[in-house]
Formats: structure tokens, sequence, C-alpha cells
């Protein structure tokens, strides 16, 4: 599936996605959640993040994609400096975040919620409906649903306009948060076979996820957060499957 390239300005600044974060610390006003982590995502590649319930995973999320402040350490993207910028900007840059809880407008249509995922990006309408319809490729069970309101869709379809509604404005960078929490397995299924996909159309993609054997068959790379610190990092074969497992379910003392 060849995506729609949009001729608007900011295209020049998205030359293709690699996001990084070095020493980074974070967390909500005085309570500090990451304490010196780091990572990278480049294009055409998914690294998985896992840990426990608390472990510091969306609050990482989170500061990737300017939602929360970063206290110590930076952010870049391709190189450039991207600690200090706002949300939007990043948007603009090419880096998008699905948060957890299948965030969409529910009183809006299918339709008009993805037109929504452009905001802000200039896309005309002819590219606005030529990804609409490249959302529609990804998930076919939304593309019958496209006059109905968000809110009548189940929990997985919803998670799948969630995403859809980021790929509108062609993202180079996807951060997913915990995008198969309380869906069925036929749509976890759905959703773990769109982000091979993507990850197939050349997007660097970092995938926040509890189901950690479901996430190690399409990771090239995964870190494990306990207490906000990293206890593991690397490919699955030079950590080995096992010891993912354990402290990703179990925890274990940062090193």
């Amino acid at each position: 599936m060849k995506r729609a390239q949009a001729p608007d300005p900011a295209a020049a600044d998205r030359p293709g996605g690699t996001l990084s974060c070095e020493d980074l610390w974070s967390g909500y006003g005085d309570i500090v959640v990451l304490r010196g982590v780091s990572l990278s995502v480049s294009a055409g590649s998914v690294h998985v993040v896992l840990g426990r319930n608390g472990a510091g995973k969306t609050t990482l999320a989170s500061a990737l994609a300017g939602l929360l402040p970063t206290t110590k350490g930076r952010i870049t993207y391709n190189d450039r400096d991207i600690t200090r910028l706002p949300p939007h900007l990043r948007s603009r840059l090419g880096i998008q975040l699905v948060q957890e809880g299948k965030r969409v407008f529910r009183q809006r249509t299918v339709e008009a919620n993805l037109v929504l995922g452009g905001y802000g990006v200039s896309l005309s309408r002819d590219v606005t409906r030529q990804r609409i319809e490249e959302v529609f490729e990804l998930f076919p069970a939304l593309a019958e649903f496209g006059r109905r309101r968000a809110g009548e869709l189940s929990g997985g379809q919803q998670q799948m306009l969630a995403i859809g509604q980021a790929l509108i404005a062609g993202p180079q960078v996807l951060i997913l948060d915990e995008p198969s929490a309380g869906l069925s397995p036929l749509m976890v299924d759905a959703v773990f076979s769109a982000v091979a996909k993507l990850r197939a159309e050349n997007i660097a993609i970092i995938l926040y996820e509890q189901m950690v054997e479901r996430a190690l068959e399409i990771a090239d790379h995964v870190t494990v957060l306990d207490e906000g610190q990293i206890v593991v990092a690397g490919t699955v074969a030079e950590v080995g499957r096992e010891e993912i497992v354990r402290d990703a379910y179990f925890g274990r003392r940062p090193r």
C-alpha cells in the first residue's frame, strides 16, 4: 500500500524517521517517573517497550510526543533536538502518538474522525481522501462504517480508528500506547497485522505493550522498563526471550 504524499510545506522536514531519547527524565509535577531512559527507533523498524503497570511506559510515550516535559536529557528527531518542541510541532515533523484508551470523537462519524486526523498539517482534499482510502485498505472492518458514529463501533474498531486518525497526517514515527488493551483476540490480530504492514512501509514504530509474547513476534528492538528505568535493552536475540518475558512480567531492579 503506497501512501499519498502531501504537497505541504512540512514535507521537506520529514525525510524519514529516527526518533531518539538520551538520559531522559520526566514525570508529573514533582513526581519523577522516568530516570535516565535512552532508546532509539529508525524507519522501518519496531521498538517494543515492555513493563508492568506503573513501570513508566505511558509516561515515556507522552514525553516523546511532547505531552510531558523533559526535566533532564534530550529528545532528537533525525538529529534535530526537539526536547522543548511542543506537541503540535512534533506532529508536523511526522511524529504521531496514538494514546491508550481508544481516544476518538464518539459523536462524529468514522470519516469525520479521519478527516480530523489531518488537522494542522495542511493536507489537500484529494490527499485527505486518498489517505482515508488507505486507512480503509489497512483496516477493512472500518470501510463499511464510514458514516456511522464512532461511539457505535466496537472497542476494536475504535482502536483501529484511533490508529487510522494518526495515519492521515502521514507520520514518519508512530507511537502506539497499549493498542491491544481490552481487545478481543481477533481484533488483537488485526492490530498487530497492521503494525507489521506499517513497518514494511518504512514507518518507525514505538510499541508500548503488555502482551509480551505477541509484541516480541514483531519486535526489532526491545526495552523493558521497571520503576522508570531500563532493566533490559537490545534485540530479542541479544537478550533472550525468556529473560525479556520474565523481567517484563515480574520486574527487576534496574542495573
